[in-house]
């Protein structure tokens, strides 16, 4: 029995890892293509590495008949030499007659490829002559002296195991991987859904600008210079609104990430040194708690984080709320269980609670001519990398963002 356990625990935990890795994998949107490949050399080298353990049951041949159920062709021939191996050179079998049943199966296969055999087929086919060549084995071979019955039901006992457990882990993986296209294809729906109410709210939004537009041509009087030269910078202002709201939300539906090893350290501060000019003239002060010639290397697209630090301090620069004194954003950094924290911090007008809860939402926005494009994009290209970004504000108190990357 505890043989068994053990078998049945080789073939399920590597799958089971599989499918964990699968599910993971397809939440980031990464590609697994070998990864079940590698799970199954893994489980035949595990029934070899225990051979005092694995002998007695047939249950080396699944990650096999998984293997030519999935295709994975050149994986077959692998598993079919190790285990060859494993039952030649091990357990001292003949070696006409593995070679002649490896061969078999990789025949078989190849008419399943051809004639598109349904998997539970193809299980069927495997498992009859696994019984016929385990009969031969017993019987003709007298691998066992034992009595007619005894033999017989060893051969019947080891193949209903062999057929169920392969049946069993057949079910497993394509419940799994239904699961799993399944949440990708729920996904995509709601990906769709929200594409299509981002698109209704930029025709909402970009309909106000043009409204405005057609407001002001419609009182223009091109004989009067007073009303043109009033008109035509408000036309102009709501014109080049209207096309940094396309151009942010082309952006924001072609984001793409091109990941390579950054300084974390050496991109901040060329961020902070390209705006001293812009804080110098707005009398913002800049508070750094960031270490000195250290070296951080991150995997990261570098223009995308860059384009963060950018949106983030210029919103908190705009933040400026004129009760106080002076305007003062604070950027601090520590690194925490494998994990990169960016602070920034301003003393403005901060926001409330319901500002709060949809600052990161498309098309929202509290600025005359905001897009309310930029916390979200930003928001997308943090989480792309696998990271976070947190929003912590009290009104009139200020306002906190806590960056996360993974190190």
């Amino acid at each position: 029995m505890i043989g068994i356990v053990f078998n049945i625990s080789i073939i399920f935990l590597p799958l089971a890892i599989y499918i964990i890795n699968l599910s993971y994998n397809n939440n980031y949107k990464r590609k697994t293509n070998d990864f079940l490949n590698i799970v199954l050399i893994i489980e035949v080298l595990l029934f070899i590495g225990f051979k005092n353990y694995t002998k007695s049951l047939i249950l080396i041949n699944i990650p096999l008949l998984i293997s030519y159920l999935k295709r994975y062709e050149l994986t077959s021939i692998l598993l079919s030499i190790l285990i060859g191996f494993y039952y030649v050179l091990l357990l001292k079998y003949n070696i006409f007659f593995i070679f002649f049943e490896y061969v078999l199966y990789y025949v078989i296969y190849l008419i399943f490829n051809r004639k598109a055999i349904k998997s539970r087929s193809l299980l069927s086919i495997f498992v009859f002559i696994k019984s016929i060549i385990l009969a031969v084995e017993v019987f003709y071979f007298n691998i066992n002296n034992n009595l007619f019955i005894v033999n017989f039901l060893d051969v019947f006992f080891r193949m209903i195991i062999f057929y169920l457990i392969s049946y069993l882990v057949l079910i497993f993986l394509l419940r799994g991987e239904e699961i799993m296209n399944l949440n990708t294809a729920i996904r995509e729906l709601e990906k769709e859904k929200v594409l299509r109410t981002s698109l209704f709210k930029l025709t909402h939004e970009i309909k106000n600008p043009i409204a405005v537009c057609k407001g002001y041509l419609d009182m223009l009087d091109i004989n009067d210079t007073n009303k043109a030269k009033k008109y035509i910078p408000i036309v102009k202002s709501e014109i080049e609104r209207t096309l940094t709201m396309m151009d942010d939300y082309l952006e924001y539906t072609k984001l793409e990430i091109k990941k390579d090893i950054t300084d974390i350290y050496m991109l901040l501060d060329e961020v902070i040194k390209s705006l001293e000019l812009f804080f110098k003239e707005n009398k913002i002060k800049i508070e750094l708690n960031i270490p000195e010639d250290e070296e951080l290397f991150l995997n990261i697209d570098y223009n995308r984080i860059k384009q963060v630090f950018y949106n983030i301090l210029k919103n908190a620069s705009e933040a400026y709320d004129i009760k106080k004194d002076k305007m003062v954003i604070k950027i601090s950094t520590k690194t925490l269980k494998n994990k990169f924290f960016i602070t920034i911090e301003d003393n403005g007008i901060g926001m409330d609670k319901e500002c709060l809860e949809n600052v990161t939402n498309l098309f929202f926005t509290t600025k005359k001519n905001g897009t309310g494009l930029g916390t979200s994009l930003s928001k997308e290209i943090i989480e792309l990398h696998d990271g976070t970004l947190k929003y912590f504000s009290r009104l009139n108190e200020g306002t906190r963002v806590v960056i996360a990357l993974p190190i």
